[in-house]
Order: structure tokens, then sequence, then C-alpha cells
């Protein structure tokens, strides 16, 4: 059994939409096929994999270090210890060799993409779903059935005025959806808060709707932010100043009493750690949205878990960032309070498996060997062109 073969290519999600921070006309990702040479139903296995809106394509690194450095391993030594399978931890020490500590940025998320590709190539030999492989593997067999999923929209877009964005948030709720979320920190504070009562007008009541800022705030206007933000009892308020900055979040949850949420640009186990130790986090109310596909993989991931648990964190809290299959595999599968979901936008990347439905609120995931890629027609047919061309 060995890896035949790392292939990657770059393809655009660009798009109109933009948020407090950045605007998406030139967004792309990376997609990575790992080739194997194990036979199933007369094909070899390939595990696919892809990098989370938010962060461009990682072609560079992947061709110049990554890629060369998996392929240049002898191949029994990323096998698991009974040579039966690949072993992603294996994977994942080899991809490292040579890399400093600290520095999370891009490389996270290179070594994300290819981590995603080796689990789901893992799955796929062993013939299950990687939820439960999963849970198999860290859970003891308990599995979620079905995942709590919220819609993440409200983009600031040229042209769209109230009634469209009400339109929007109306169309998710029709979808199945209990909970949605909108961009604020893109207009001023009082354009803001006219389109959330123009939202909340929809859904009707403010656990029903969270608000993102994208880590646009000061510590002033996060806190001012907060004190008008307070009386709509909201889902959370997320990422309402520099991820980095835990003392802002520190001193934001000393004046906001309610749901913070944070984390999806936080690339490593330690980045996560620090916010746990100084960032002001509350275990009874707080989210965290740690997403693996930018943040060195599911080898990862796993520590960060680790990591929560030592310091009294229910995994319930964790509700990752991303809108894709792979996290929604690990929240049925390890136990996670949830995942976002782009029904809208960041396609074919966002969204889940053709022909389920979400039902109030909550989505079930495919039976089907691996992270279920093959179930989402649009995009298997982005993934796939790495081993049908």
């Amino acid at each position: 059994m060995r890896i035949v073969e790392v292939r990657e290519r770059a393809v655009p999600i660009s798009s109109d939409i933009r948020n407090a921070y950045i605007d998406f006309s030139k967004m792309t990702a990376s997609i990575v096929a790992v080739i194997t040479d194990v036979v199933r139903d007369g094909r070899p296995v390939v595990g696919f994999g892809f990098n989370s809106n938010g962060r461009y394509d990682q072609s560079c690194l992947l061709r110049s270090r990554f890629i060369p450095r998996l392929m240049s391993a002898q191949p029994d030594s990323l096998l698991d210890d009974e040579q039966a399978n690949i072993d992603p931890e294996r994977v994942w020490q080899r991809l490292m060799i040579n890399e400093k500590p600290g520095g999370h940025g891009e490389r996270s998320v290179a070594v994300g993409v290819i981590d995603m590709a080796v689990w789901d190539a893992v799955a796929k030999i062993e013939g299950k779903p990687l939820y439960r492989l999963l849970a198999d593997r860290y859970r003891g067999g308990v599995c979620d059935p079905r995942v709590f999923v919220y819609a993440a929209g409200g983009y600031y877009y040229p042209g769209k005025d109230m009634g469209a964005l009400q339109d929007e948030m109306r169309g998710y709720r029709d979808l199945g959806y209990s909970v949605v979320k909108m961009k604020i920190g893109g207009e001023s504070l009082d354009d803001d808060i006219r389109r959330i009562e123009a939202v909340l007008e929809v859904v009707g009541s403010g656990q029903r709707l969270a608000v993102d800022a994208n880590g646009r705030f000061d510590l002033e206007t996060a806190i001012r932010y907060g004190e008008a933000l307070a009386k709509y009892d909201l889902f959370w308020y997320e990422e309402p100043g520099d991820p980095l900055d835990y003392a802002l979040h520190a001193e934001l949850s000393r004046h906001y009493p309610r749901s913070l949420a944070t984390g999806e640009n936080l690339f490593s186990m330690q980045d996560a750690r620090n916010l746990i130790r100084h960032g002001g986090m509350r275990p009874d109310r707080d989210w965290l949205q740690f997403d693996c596909a930018l943040s060195y993989g599911l080898v990862e991931y796993l520590r960060t878990l680790e990591m929560l648990t030592a310091h009294g964190w229910s995994w319930r809290r964790v509700v990752p960032h991303g809108g894709h299959q792979m996290s929604l595999n690990i929240a049925a599968g390890l136990g996670l309070g949830g995942n976002e979901s782009y029904p809208g936008v960041f396609q074919p990347f966002g969204g889940f498996a053709d022909g389920i439905p979400v039902e109030d609120g909550h989505v079930r995931l495919p039976e089907m060997p691996g992270v279920g890629f093959e179930a989402k027609t649009a995009l298997y047919r982005v993934l796939s062109t790495l081993v049908d061309d």
C-alpha cells in the first residue's frame, strides 16, 4: 500500500460579495488529489481535499515543499502499525519535517488541504464514512445522526437593499435553517442596526440571528457595537476584533454579557490555546470556530480538542467555520456543536450532499465511504478533474 501521486490545482471561487474587511473578487482555492495504489470497485482509491474560503490557493507551497516532501518518504513509513492503512499522523509528521515552530499562516492551509485528502482516502480504504470512522476511533462508536447547521450570508453586495437582505434571510428559513448569520462592520453602526432590525423582522428572534464583524473593530468600536447589540440577545457576536488581539477579546467580554464567537482565523493548537488562556472566552456561553481545513487539518484539530478538554471546555461549544463536508463529518463523528453552512455562496465548495435537506436547522450525512464529496455533484465535478484529465 502506498501513495502513488499527489496532484494539486488552483481554482477560482470569485464573487462580488464583501465583508467588513475584504471582497472576494479575486479569491481562489487549492484542490488536491491523493492517489493510492489501493483498488476499490476496479479503481484506485483517491482522497480529495481543498481549503476553506477566505484564504487563497496554496499552489506555491504545495509544489515547492509539501508534495515533494511527502512523496520522498519511504512508502511504509506513512502506514499505520498494522501496515493496513495510511496513518494521517505519520503523513502530518512527514509534511512538517524542517518546519520551524510558529509562523502558522499560509503553510497551515497547505498542510490542511493534504490532510483532508488523506483522511478522505483513509476512510475510503476502510469502507466507512469519515464521521463513522472518527466515531469508532475517538468516541466509542457514538456519532451524531444529524448536525446543527446555520446559514451564513448577509454579505454586502452592490445594489443590495433591505428588501434583498430580507429576501435572502427568508430564503434560508424556507430551506430549513433555524439560525442565520449576517455581516456587520462594513457600514456605519446606525446602518448596521437598521440591517439587523430588518433581518429580525424576518427571523423573529435574536437567538435566530448571529452577526459577524470579520475582525474589523478596534476595542472602542467593538464595545460600542456590543452595547448596541446586547438588547437583541443575538445567537452570537462574531470576531469583533483582530483574531490575535486576545486582550481586546478579554476586555470586550467584560462589557458584552451575551455570546461571543471567534477562532476561524487561528491556525494552530498553540494559537487556540492562547485564545483560551488570554482571550476572556467563557465556556458557558461563547463559541469557538476553528476550521480544520485552514489549521493544519484534522490531525492538528484533534490536538486542539484535547487542549479544550484540558481547559474545561465542552466540544459542543465548537462550531467550525468553512461550511463544508469535512467539518460536517468532524462535527458528527466527534460530537461538536454544529457547523457553518453556505447555501448561497462559495460554490461548489460550500454546502453538503445533494438531496439531503436541512430540517429544523439540522442536516444528515450520506452513508458513503470517505468525506462524501462524490455525493455533491458540482463539487465532485471540479475535484475529479485532477484524476480524469
